[in-house]
């Protein structure tokens, strides 16, 4: 801890073998924690991988892969490891985000062969919209009108339609080759697709007779042959919720996600530390929705030791092999 923090009063809370949801375990919060009732077991278990996701993710040889979820499930780490994985199996593949806090290259950590790395950057797209804009609709006008343009040009609404124009330019490069992209939180996402929802209905009412041979973004996204939705989430009670909700605004959209990645599973690391295996047993119920409703396909990605940074340890994440930690009682 930084010496300037180290120096304030503290009150030090203990990591509890239970999701801190409920007003009896938030009652909980601040007393010892009593392992004496965990009865847990590690057991060899067949889980769905990472890599058997990977496996049908490959199947159709191009595409566009998205990882969907809350800030701070793993979004960008999944995506680094698909692309990763993908292009070490000799795929052309680009990775690239639509999230500002997203780190990509700090988490690939070096240069692979057969992947390009890209970022959609709102500022960076809004500003190139504009300048495109003023060279050519600009051209002709007066001072007056020239200046009109540009206070049109300052609404927030531009922003949405450079972002959007990005966002279709990476969605059409997916028909050539794998296209990976790491999204921006749920709330921003939703806000995307909401735009490349209404191009499309703008699109589709001016057609007419050529609408059967259009293609938009949106009917893009709404292939399962074209676009694979992975939703990223952890195995605790907040997270999956969010998950599922953002899964029905998805199918609202008529986008079907096409598999949930569990991410930082305890459950799936077979540890036998006496805390670390109590909470890994709190997992079983959240796996079990998943499993058992929520998802078509899923995978369960264990908690690592150490960030899995650079090529190597993403290769590593992809292709992890798990044991179970399990309560008594769960199988």
């Amino acid at each position: 801890m930084d010496a300037g923090l180290a120096a304030l009063p503290q009150t030090r809370f203990a990591l509890r073998p239970e999701n801190l949801v409920g007003l009896d375990a938030l009652r909980r919060m601040g007393a010892p924690v009593d392992l004496s009732t965990a009865a847990v077991r590690t057991i060899e278990a067949e889980l769905p991988t990472f890599a058997a996701l990977v496996d049908g993710i490959e199947a159709s040889g191009k595409g566009l892969v998205m990882t969907m979820g809350k800030g701070g499930v793993g979004k960008t780490t999944i995506a680094a490891a698909v692309a990763v994985e993908l292009a070490g199996r000799g795929h052309e593949v680009l990775l690239t985000t639509t999230d500002p806090a997203a780190h990509l290259t700090e988490t690939l950590a070096g240069d692979v062969p057969n992947l390009t790395v890209s970022r959609i950057d709102p500022e960076a797209e809004t500003q190139a919209y504009r300048d495109h804009i003023l060279a050519s609709k600009g051209a002709s006008l007066d001072a007056q009108g020239r200046a009109m343009l540009e206070e049109d040009l300052r609404s927030p609404c531009t922003e949405e339609i450079a972002v959007f124009q990005a966002f279709s330019r990476v969605i059409r490069e997916a028909g050539r080759k794998f296209v990976v992209m790491d999204t921006a939180p749920t709330g921003h996402t939703l806000l995307l697709l909401d735009a490349t929802g209404s191009y499309h209905r703008d699109v589709m009412r001016h057609a007419g007779e050529n609408a059967s041979h259009m293609t938009t973004p949106m009917m893009r996204l709404q292939d399962p042959e074209r676009t694979k939705i992975l939703i990223v989430t952890l195995p605790e009670t907040t997270p999956v919720l969010e998950a599922a909700r953002l899964q029905e605004d998805l199918r609202r959209a008529g986008i079907d996600p096409w598999a949930w990645v569990v991410n930082a599973s305890l459950a799936a690391t077979g540890t036998t530390h006496p805390v670390l295996a109590a909470r890994a047993a709190t997992e079983a119920p959240e796996i079990a929705k998943i499993r058992n409703g929520l998802a078509t396909r899923h995978a369960i990605v264990p908690m690592l030791a150490e960030d899995p940074v650079g090529a190597a340890r993403l290769r590593a994440l992809v292709r992890q092999s798990m044991k179970l930690a399990v309560a008594t009682g769960d199988l």
